[in-house]
């Protein structure tokens, strides 16, 4: 009875490999396609024209800032910041049903594409640089009209950007930091899945949490003030460029170094320099 028991005992612990094994490979198997899909999505972003950039940039600004419109009208007639967090979704919505860009979600797709040997660091810094400008230049437009509109909305606009403008630079800095990990984090988890209600989940949690906890996003920053601004708040343009400085340092720090390295880490060296050699191949044939 024993022997039975210890044979019966030992298929299953076979079983119980196996299975292990298969999702483990499958895990594996997974993460290789968000790599591969990273990666083409990276090379098109990369060696995108730049009237494609530009335009792709400000529709960027202009999707988020209808967020920020949300965030505002709520926040003015409740004067909850929860409420006001959920608003602002909208925005976040936008940017990934309408295939627009932030500057911030950047830090992983075309990083992973350098990476993998599809373009060099030089073509980050173009994507980076047209894609902020172009995202301010949309939103700065549109929160003008917005104050022009709804004139009503000026305290609460001034009061939101207050907030960050006023921030202790070491605060604002990890303020920075958990605003990389968390829009890097939204871009990862969209990368996993083909499924819209998931993507959206995604956007929805990532917008929440910048907004309601008032973490410090570069590009969300920078249209609250602008909308400020806009409303004859009692700081300046220098003012929003230091703020604006001290948010993109941290969130490179957050996007790029806690989220898109470890992930790098995590898929493995062989299989990022497979992608390389397969790039390398590629240009030589």
């Amino acid at each position: 009875m024993s022997q039975v028991q210890s044979r019966s005992d030992s298929k299953e612990s076979e079983r119980d490999g196996v299975r292990s094994d298969a999702e483990s490979h499958g895990g594996a198997r997974q993460l290789d396609e968000i790599f591969d899909r990273t990666i083409v999505e990276g090379e098109h972003r990369l060696t995108r024209s730049w009237p494609g950039l530009f335009a792709t940039g400000a529709v960027g600004g202009i999707d988020v800032s209808v967020g920020v419109l949300g965030l505002l009208v709520v926040e003015h007639a409740t004067h909850n910041p929860l409420l006001g967090g959920l608003a602002f979704s909208i925005g976040f919505i936008a940017l990934t049903l309408a295939q627009s860009e932030l500057f911030t979600e950047n830090f992983l797709v075309p990083v992973v594409a350098v990476a993998a040997g599809r373009a060099g660091p030089l073509a980050i810094l173009r994507l980076w640089a047209g894609t902020a400008t172009m995202n301010m230049v949309g939103g700065w437009v549109i929160t003008g009209l917005m104050l022009a509109a709804l004139p009503e909305l000026k305290s609460s606009a001034v009061e939101a950007a207050h907030h960050y403008i006023e921030l202790p630079a070491a605060r604002a800095l990890a303020a920075a930091v958990l605003g990389g990990v968390v829009i890097t984090l939204m871009t990862w988890m969209e990368r996993g899945t083909e499924s819209v209600p998931g993507k959206l989940a995604a956007a929805v949690g990532a917008a929440f949490l910048l907004v309601a906890a008032t973490l410090n996003h570069a590009i969300v920053v920078s249209l609250l003030c602008f909308a400020a601004l806009h409303a004859g708040a009692p700081f300046g343009y220098a003012d929003w460029l230091h703020t604006f400085a001290l948010a993109c340092a941290g969130n490179i720090v957050g996007g790029v170094g806690l989220v898109t390295l470890l992930r790098l880490i995590q898929l493995g060296s062989g299989r990022v320099g497979r992608a390389r050699q397969e790039a390398r191949s590629g240009a030589h044939s």
